[in-house]
């Protein structure tokens, strides 16, 4: 299975924060945002990940992250030239994925739970449908929202409704099998212009394979897409590393847990990193 980041947001509700530096690279709390969805990609199993990045952003994005070798992983990228939606993602990443299965995750998203790496691992090993999820918000107003029936089964999905059928909305974690190039290649602009990734996931439900899987109540979900909720997230990863002791998005430490590099390898970055808390607690692994 592939990876997908779409981190070619503009990050316009965030100005003038985002006018000297893409969205993705802001801070939350101790490390770049773009770290929180490529650890949920590595949490799946997946270390062949393409990162889509702004216009003339991809130099900026390989200074950060280089080839990905440090984490064990293998790291790409590609540019959105014009913001087309989410599902232009897909089309972007067609030759790299290929006839693989492919997880997509959005690059303002980031995702916490103890037992995140099963769930994630479980998702991936559905090799028929699409799997997504389910998150209870107080207003869903704003996202892509489903709908269950009387045995949890999904029946309805609706980008950005007025009068939402339910407080699940679809956050941006999507596990598609190899049809899904197929169905982005047809699909047409919304109102808004935009390739939505709602009719990509309704597709899968007129041909009876989506499956919708209810986060539950120990899941963290957080969309830093506002400097309110920017900092939230940077608040409640604190929290959450505090209370644990553990890292939240530590790429290093995911790719130890795979085998993907060594511990020797996890030290030596820790020691050249270990003015920081970060480094140190590379070191301790």
């Amino acid at each position: 299975m592939k990876g997908i980041v779409l981190a070619a947001g503009k990050g316009t509700r965030l100005y003038p924060m985002t006018k000297p530096v893409c969205k993705p690279l802001l801070p939350v709390y101790d490390k770049p945002l773009i770290y929180y969805p490529i650890a949920i990609l590595m949490q799946a199993g997946i270390s062949d990940i393409l990162v889509i990045v702004p216009p003339g952003e991809i130099e900026t994005f390989e200074a950060l992250l280089g080839d990905g070798s440090q984490y064990g992983t293998r790291i790409s990228f590609a540019e959105q030239p014009v913001a087309r939606g989410i599902a232009d993602a897909l089309l972007i990443g067609q030759s790299f994925v290929g006839n693989d299965r492919v997880c997509l995750v959005l690059g303002d998203n980031i995702f916490y739970a103890p037992t995140l790496a099963a769930t994630l691992k479980r998702a991936a090993a559905n090799d028929r449908g699409a799997t997504v999820f389910g998150y209870w918000v107080e207003d869903p107003r704003p996202f892509g929202v489903v709908e269950f029936d009387k045995d949890g089964r999904a029946i309805s999905i609706e980008e950005k409704p007025r009068y939402p059928k339910s407080n699940y909305i679809v956050p941006g974690l999507y596990f598609y099998d190899h049809q899904v190039m197929e169905i982005a290649r047809h699909l047409k602009p919304s109102a808004r212009g935009e390739l939505e990734i709602t009719d990509v996931n309704l597709e899968y439900l007129h041909r009876g394979e989506l499956q919708v899987i209810p986060l539950e109540k120990n899941f963290t979900w957080l969309d830093a897409g506002t400097a309110d909720s920017l900092l939230e997230a940077g608040q409640t990863i604190r929290n959450i590393q505090d209370t644990t002791g553990r890292y939240v998005g530590c790429l290093e430490e995911l790719g130890l847990y795979e085998g993907w590099i060594t511990e020797e390898q996890v030290h030596t970055i820790g020691s050249e990193l270990s003015m920081t808390l970060y480094g140190k607690y590379l070191q301790c692994l």
